[in-house]
């Protein structure tokens, strides 16, 4: 088993799941320029858009997390 930069070998961070997403270069392109623009890591600016996506279908699950805030988290966080 190969442990991951973050320490688990599972490859989640306070549970939260990872997998390979595989999209067209233009639009991963257009995503992290998005992402950019609204000071969001692509990553987060996938997960943004997913949950706004799912709470508009009525979909988006009430046990779900809150995405972590903006920008860099405080000392002891």
């Amino acid at each position: 088993m190969v442990e991951e930069p973050n320490g688990r070998a599972d490859g989640s961070a306070k549970g939260r799941k990872s997998f390979l997403l595989r999209l067209d270069p233009a639009v991963h392109d257009a995503l992290a320029r998005w992402a950019a623009d609204e000071l969001r890591s692509t990553n987060a600016q996938i997960d943004f858009l997913l949950r706004a996506a799912l709470a508009e279908a009525g979909r988006l699950p009430k046990d779900a997390t809150r995405p972590r805030g903006r920008g860099r988290p405080r000392a002891g966080d």
